[in-house]
This record gives C-alpha cells, sequence and structure tokens, in this order.
C-alpha cells in the first residue's frame, strides 16, 4: 500500500490532483478513468491520489494529500454531508469541491450551494457539462449544473418553522409518539400535540408519511435522519 502510494505521488508531480469520494467502486472507477486520461479534461490528465468509500475515508484522504479537486457524493456512509464539507474546508481550504448527486431535493441543494462547493452536478445526467466545467472549476470557477438550477429555481418555498417545529419534526421522524416528544421537551403531550398540528398544517399535509415526505423534499430532514 505505501508503495503504491508513493507511485500515485511521484505520478502526480506538476499535476492537478484529485480525490473520488463515492460508496459506488463502479462510479469511482468511471471518474478516475475520464480523470487520468491525458487530454479528455486536462493536457496531461489529472492524478487521482485517492479514493474514500465513505464520509470518514473521504475527510482522512483530504487531510492527507490536500488535493486541488474533491469529487464528492455527499450521500454517503458514516458522516452526513455537512460534516464532511465543514472538515474538508477546516482541513484544506484550498481544495475545490465538486458535489455529484442522486439528491432532487431544492432544499438539499440550495443548502450545498450556499455551503460554498464549488461545483453541483446531477448523477442523472450526462457527463458533458461536467467534464467541461471542471477545468475552469480548478482555476477558480464555480458551477451549478443547469437542470439543478432550475429544480431549486422552481421549487414552492419552504414553510418558515419555529424552533420548536423543528424539534418536532425532528422527533417525529425519530417515530416519536406525542408522549415521548413532550416528556423530551419538557412540555405537556397536549402541548406536543398543538405543536404537530401547527407544523403539519404550516406544511400543508394531512399525515405523518406526506410530512416526511414534504420534510425530505425541503431539505428539513435528510434520507438517512428516516426511521433513525
Amino acid at each position: 500500500m505505501v508503495e503504491r502510494e508513493r507511485a500515485m505521488a511521484e505520478s502526480a508531480k506538476g499535476r492537478f490532483r484529485a480525490v473520488i469520494a463515492d460508496d459506488h467502486q463502479i462510479v469511482r472507477s468511471g471518474l478516475r478513468l475520464a480523470l487520468e486520461t491525458p487530454g479528455l479534461l486536462e493536457e496531461s490528465g489529472i492524478a487521482v491520489v485517492a479514493e474514500a468509500r465513505n464520509g470518514l475515508e473521504a475527510i482522512e484522504a483530504v487531510k492527507t494529500h490536500r488535493p486541488d479537486l474533491l469529487l464528492l457524493d455527499v450521500s454517503m456512509p458514516l458522516a452526513s454531508g455537512a460534516e464532511i464539507l465543514l472538515d474538508i474546508r477546516r482541513w484544506s481550504p484550498d481544495t475545490k469541491i465538486v458535489v455529484l448527486t442522486a439528491v432532487t431535493s431544492p432544499g438539499l441543494l440550495s443548502g450545498l450551494v450556499e455551503a460554498g462547493v464549488d461545483g453541483l452536478f446531477s448523477k442523472a445526467a450526462d457527463n458533458d457539462e461536467l467534464f467541461s466545467k471542471l477545468p475552469l472549476i480548478l482555476r477558480g470557477g464555480r458551477h451549478v449544473a443547469v437542470s439543478l438550477v432550475d429544480l431549486m429555481r422552481d421549487a414552492e418555498p419552504s414553510p418558515d418553522l419555529t424552533p420548536r417545529e423543528r424539534q418536532t419534526l425532528t422527533m417525529i421522524v425519530s417515530g416519536k409518539s406525542n408522549a415521548e416528544i413532550a416528556a423530551l421537551m419538557g412540555t405537556s403531550p397536549k402541548t406536543a400535540e398543538k405543536h404537530r398540528a401547527s407544523l403539519m398544517s404550516k406544511m400543508r399535509v394531512g399525515s405523518v408519511v406526506e410530512l416526511m415526505s414534504r420534510a425530505l423534499k425541503d431539505g428539513l430532514i435528510e434520507q438517512h435522519g428516516l426511521g433513525g
């Protein structure tokens, strides 16, 4: 392993260096091939110095290599997208972060843009836009895929929830009853029911299933938070 890493570091001299973080081997292999092919993105290719299969490996790879580019799927095991982005910015602020995602939630997509990612692309789209924009991003540009911009623009505005309503939402998503919510919040079950009713009214839903679906769509919860 050490010899392989030394060889990768040696081959990376004078080239842009990248880390690929995705929990699917086939995705990582395809991206590596594209990055390292001379003339496809860069004249000498882009050196892939590490791959990561989960969020913790992504953070460790960036800490170790301080790459020019991180191609990142934010929906991976062991660390949330927010945790990954925060740690990467702390350990390697000059690394360009390009997110490749299957997420379609306007709220979550907007959150990634607000977090300052350098590029945001959909896994559902072809690679043309990604490959054409990566050289620009490496040199300081930023880009959000046109399809994702349209998705965020057409989204219905998220409701303005109070802190209590957000707490209630989190606990409902976790499967807690009104009695359990009341105990955790230090209120009566009647007050917990009131918060639940207000929350569902604001979000214009009539059931817990609809509530969870709307909250996921609006980016108020993440997919891995369901059923926790």
